[in-house]
Parts: C-alpha cells; sequence; structure tokens
C-alpha cells in the first residue's frame, strides 16, 4: 500500500497491508494475502485449488494493519529531530514473501487446499522486495506482533465466522472500482464522483 502520512514532514510509506479490517481494496498490491485466502475458499463452504496467476517469483513485503498503526503511534510520539523531513518504511526485513510462499502459508493454514500455477505462467514484473532497518533504528517504540501466518489465520478463521464466500468477495461491496459503478449507476454519485444529497436523503 502506497499510502503517505505526513508528520512533522516525515513520509511513512506502508508495506502491503494485511489482516482483518472493515473494507478491502480491489488493488492485489494492496490485499495479496487477503485476495489468497479468500481464493482458497468455494462458493459451497469447502474448498478448492488456489490458482496463481504468475509463476509465484514475485515478491511483496507484508505488514498487518494493527502494525500500521503501531508504526504511526511511534511516528507520533518520537522527538521531532528524529521523524522531520524523513521517510520511513514500515515493515519488518524479515516479512518480504514471494508470492509463492504467501500461498505455501495459506495452503497449510486451509484445509484441504492445494495450490495450483497456470501452466503458461511468468513472473509478475510487479515485484519488490523492501528494506526496513531504518525505522527499526529510528524508532525503537515500533515493535511489529504480527507475521503473515498469524495473519493468514486470522484471515481463515474470520473468513468461516462470518460465511464471507467467493461472489460476496469479488462483488461491488468490497472491491472499490465496482462499488462506484454501482453507486455511478444508482445516481448516488453524479459523474464527477460527487455525492448526490437528494437522492441520498430519498435513499435514507
Amino acid at each position: 500500500m502506497k499510502t503517505r502520512l505526513f508528520l512533522y514532514a516525515a513520509a511513512v510509506l506502508l508495506a502491503v497491508s494485511a489482516g482483518c479490517s472493515y473494507f478491502e481494496d480491489d488493488d492485489d498490491d494492496d490485499v495479496v494475502a487477503e485476495e489468497i485466502v479468500v481464493w482458497s475458499q468455494a462458493d459451497a463452504g469447502g474448498w478448492h485449488n488456489l490458482a496463481i496467476k504468475s509463476d509465484g517469483t514475485p515478491w511483496r513485503p507484508i505488514i498487518h494493519v494493527e502494525d500500521i498503526t503501531r508504526a504511526f503511534l511511534a511516528a507520533l510520539h518520537a522527538p521531532r529531530q528524529v521523524v522531520h523531513n524523513q521517510a520511513f518504511n514500515v515493515g519488518v526485513n524479515s516479512e518480504n514473501y514471494r508470492i509463492r510462499d504467501l500461498a505455501q502459508i495459506v495452503q497449510e493454514t486451509v484445509p484441504d487446499c492445494r495450490v495450483e500455477y497456470a501452466p503458461d505462467a511468468g513472473p509478475d514484473k510487479r515485484t519488490y522486495r523492501v528494506g526496513f532497518s531504518k525505522i527499526a533504528s529510528a524508532l525503537p517504540e515500533f515493535k511489529p506482533q504480527w507475521n503473515a501466518r498469524r495473519g493468514a489465520q486470522e484471515l481463515y478463521e474470520a473468513y468461516c465466522r462470518y460465511g464471507l464466500n467467493l461472489d460476496e468477495f469479488e462483488g461491488p461491496k468490497y472491491k472499490r472500482v465496482d462499488h462506484i459503478q454501482q453507486l455511478l449507476e444508482s445516481g448516488l454519485l453524479d459523474a464527477t464522483l460527487r455525492w448526490n444529497a437528494r437522492l441520498s436523503a430519498q435513499e435514507t
């Protein structure tokens, strides 16, 4: 997730977020762990093969949403001279994973899940392995508590608990672009993506 927050003119650059939250982004760079877990579930409540479209070699840095908040707090609590005009990658060096490693974690977490790679799959050009040594040394208060395996277990249990299925996950409820399109079609958003207050009031 390439989100920036300026604190004393400090830029906090987030790794790919993972873990339970109230919404999902439809950019697969942002929710790679969530998508791998949910795609290992079948609509009928069972489990099916997890199809990987690339060869699994691209790298992604992973960080749990709770650890993201720990980074913001650490930056807010830090002395001004430590963070002013500084940029910090937020994550942990050990939490850089290849897609195939994340898929393996999910396979070991989700019962009866099998990983399959597309026969003609090649490497995804979007690959990045990030260094996080700077934030570890500059902000000692930042102490991440999660890793990808714990996050995958949390996601699996949450999806089972709330009955999330593939159609719902792939629909407008969780896909930003699809949700915006739905609002446009309903007239709740106008062509400039501004809220139609009159129709919104009628809906309520």
